[in-house]
């Protein structure tokens, strides 16, 4: 608890481009969490180097992702808003909960295996241990909850299989962080294969519309957008790719999917997709257009990162010092 509120983290990488999905599915709803909790929303670029990334672009995508979240609404004076790699406490207790970990859970996960198929010119130690390291981001702000997809559960119940080790050995030094269940973001598919989330890592350029993607660049990659030769907008399974825009659709406008079903009643689909591509520029100009504001203000943006990061690292320390006394380290002499 910090400010008589349950803490929540959560974190994004410094990776590629944002996309749709990721705003919609995310970040549009971690606005209004700061009214029920204390919430640290972290740019994890730490988490990014385990694959290899050139310098120059990792830095400018992690502060584009920083601006982002404060163009998105997230107000850097309720929420803590700053770069992982600015408070050393992520690294120093990644290594003492790796000395907690074993090496069959972390052999368990799945997404190391996905990763390292991806990868096998890189298998290095930062990939298997990753797990380790997500831990350390949720265990230093003793977070009560984390919003988690389906694909990084498993990454939390390890979290908590860590923390509830180590209170065992010494106490009860880890709040032990429960998923968060709130409003459900929108699901956003890929726009090429519907059977698959739309990601930032697509190699396909039509697959995904990016957060910062110019009206003409949405339009013509909602025109592309995968459908069938049924010729029916009905939201059903046995049309994956039409429920996917009109849950794009839905999130956009507010509408639910069985309106946005009556509204296109006895309508193509090139008139669908051209109002759903409309939708997604409506919503997303504002963003863009607050963005560029900021990108303006240099100073505005640095101060938040200085302020954020002496933030996170007052709250982190608090946490490591308990846990450097827990396992033995000499007290430093002030």
């Amino acid at each position: 608890m910090i400010n008589d509120k349950k803490v929540l983290f959560s974190g994004m990488q410094a990776t590629g481009n944002l996309t749709l999905g990721n705003y919609l599915g995310a970040l549009k709803n971690w606005v209004t969490l700061s009214d029920e909790y204390e919430c640290f929303y972290s740019v994890v670029d730490m988490h990014s180097i385990t694959v290899r990334q050139d310098p120059a672009t990792l830095r400018k995508r992690a502060r584009a992702l920083l601006t982002l979240y404060i163009a998105a609404g997230l107000d850097p004076e309720k929420n803590c808003i700053y770069y992982q790699s600015h408070v050393s406490g992520h690294a120093e207790l990644a290594w003492i909960l790796n000395c907690f970990t074993y090496m069959g859970e972390l052999n368990r996960m799945t997404q190391f295996k996905d990763k390292a198929a991806k990868h096998a010119d890189n298998i290095n130690a930062g990939l298997f241990t990753y797990p380790v390291l997500m831990a350390a981001d949720i265990l230093l702000y003793q977070a009560d909850v984390v919003p988690v997809g389906i694909d990084q559960m498993q990454h939390l119940e390890l979290t908590r299989d860590i923390a509830e080790r180590f209170n065992n050995i010494y106490g009860d030094v880890f709040t032990i962080p429960e998923a968060y269940i709130g409003k459900v973001g929108a699901k956003i598919m890929s726009l090429q294969d519907p059977s698959k989330k739309m990601s930032k890592s697509d190699e396909n350029p039509n697959a995904s519309i990016y957060l910062m993607d110019d009206p003409d660049t949405i339009m013509r990659k909602c025109k592309r957008a995968v459908t069938d030769s049924q010729a029916q907008i009905l939201y059903r399974d046995e049309q994956p790719g039409v429920k996917n825009l009109i849950d794009i659709y839905s999130a956009c406008t507010g509408m639910k999917p069985d309106e946005v079903v009556k509204e296109f009643d006895g309508k193509g689909y090139g008139e669908f997709k051209l109002a759903v591509g409309e939708a997604v520029v409506s919503v997303l100009r504002p963003l863009q257009e607050e963005v560029a504001r900021l990108n303006k203000d240099k100073a505005y943006i640095d101060g938040i990162i200085k302020e954020n990061a002496e933030k996170a690292g007052y709250y982190a320390n608090k946490t490591l010092r308990k846990v450097q006394k827990k396992v033995g380290f000499p007290e430093r002499i002030r």
